[in-house]
């Protein structure tokens, strides 16, 4: 069988590295892939949004299965296209990838669905948001309804800076908005395969997004995380399960845009219970590297279930083992920063932890170099989350290069 992962980064590189441990030995490809991934996979040089080149490749190449790791091509419509094709592909449609790619669409859904969320209004125009940030105060959470790559979210303690950002997020982004309510609690992401009717037993893992130590800095792609968290149990599992995702795939079907692949919730717990911050349509990254070595099943077999609609006759299995994970990247991440530096020290690092390449070139002699913006991500495992992050911390310091920066805290609170 051979299989095909659309993407370039960690998370693409940590599906592949599930894949590959298959019993079914399936012959791998990624596309357009990264210098990590070329050595378990075929990197086919194509752009992710590129969808005439990727039917084109699946066909030269004689694919069975693609799956979608990123955002950008589920947005755009690769499952509509490939299933036009007759190729089989795992994600959700353009239509069910909205509930990531607008914010004003999911709201409309997770209202249908009675799941629970921050109040919330959505605008059109900026002098009108401007209007009721005046009106309501702050501290407020300035949203771009689309796609923004992580940096389309303010939030905003006065209301000065809530005019600031109504600005700037409408300058740069779009002028659809959404103006929330602002929460305080933990934030958890949770994830759950589903077939667009039954979904698995949820899986969770709390990352790092701002770039510096003590949430310092600005918002990145995220610079680490763990999983399972601390106060994770069943019976949380199960009230997320119930109240907030279950609603929002059976709305989904009810409106017509059923959800098949994998659901991202961004929550927030708080004292009055868990809320629903946003829905993503894949696997988060870096949480992809944590929960993926978790995973007790065949990825394989998780996927065709969720194809064939399958999905409650699998017992879905996540191991009890922790995982930390910190990401490496240059000096001056998320803003402009120097690539081309060489790469040292992985052989020692992937001794004991797990190494998954995202911004990473092949160098000489078998060499890498950095190449773009987070550049590797290193993942520790263990029976106990200091294990796990003492695992992930001795391979992260083994690998060195110029301008190298990793924050120091993740999963600090088993530092002491």
């Amino acid at each position: 069988m051979k299989v095909l992962v659309v993407g370039s980064g960690a998370r693409e590189h940590a599906i592949l590295w599930k894949l590959a441990q298959s019993p079914r030995k399936p012959e791998l490809f990624a596309a357009p892939g990264n210098a990590g991934t070329a050595s378990i996979a075929t990197n086919v040089p194509v752009a992710v949004t590129d969808l005439d080149a990727l039917v084109a490749a699946v066909r030269e190449h004689g694919i069975d299965l693609t799956i979608v790791g990123p955002e950008l091509p589920l947005t755009a419509g690769i499952v509509d296209r490939f299933r036009e094709e007759g190729l089989r592909i795992f994600g959700p449609t353009q239509a069910a990838a909205r509930i990531e790619g607008s914010k004003s669409f999911a709201r409309g859904v997770m209202v249908g669905a009675g799941a629970p969320i921050p109040a919330f209004e959505v605008f059109d125009d900026a002098d009108a948001a401007r209007e009721y940030v005046r009106l309501r105060g702050a501290p407020v959470v300035i949203k771009a309804d689309g796609l923004a790559a992580g940096k389309g979210v303010v939030v905003a303690e006065t209301t000065d800076d809530a005019l600031r950002a109504v600005r700037m997020v409408s300058r740069a982004f779009g002028k659809r908005l959404v103006i929330e309510q602002r929460l305080t609690g933990q934030e958890v992401s949770v994830f759950c395969f589903t077939d667009g009717e039954h979904v698995t037993p949820p899986v969770a893992a709390c990352d790092y997004k701002r770039a510096y130590d003590g949430d310092e800095g600005p918002n990145t792609g995220g610079m680490g995380g763990y999983s399972p968290p601390p106060w994770w149990d069943a019976a949380m599992e199960r009230r997320i399960r119930e109240t907030c995702i279950e609603p929002v795939i059976r709305e989904m079907a009810r409106q017509g845009s059923p959800f098949t692949g994998v659901l991202y919730g961004g929550l927030m717990l708080t004292d009055d219970g868990p809320f629903v911050i946003e829905f993503n349509a894949r696997l988060g990254d870096p949480e992809g590297q944590l929960i993926l070595p978790r995973l007790e099943n065949d990825l394989l077999e998780v996927v065709e279930a969720s194809l064939d609609g399958s999905l409650p006759s699998l017992n879905l299995r996540w191991s009890g083992e922790c995982t930390v994970g910190v990401v490496l990247a240059p000096g001056g991440y998320p803003g402009p920063h120097e690539t081309g530096a060489p790469i040292e020290g992985l052989a020692d690092a992937e001794r004991d932890a797990l190494v998954f390449h995202a911004g990473t070139a092949a160098a000489g002699s078998g060499g890498f170099a950095t190449s773009g913006g987070r550049t590797l991500a290193v993942v520790g495992r263990g029976a106990t989350m200091a294990e796990a992050r003492a695992q992930a911390y001795a391979g992260a310091d083994a690998v060195t290069f110029e301008g190298k920066h990793q924050r120091t805290d993740i999963a600090s609170f088993v530092a002491g």
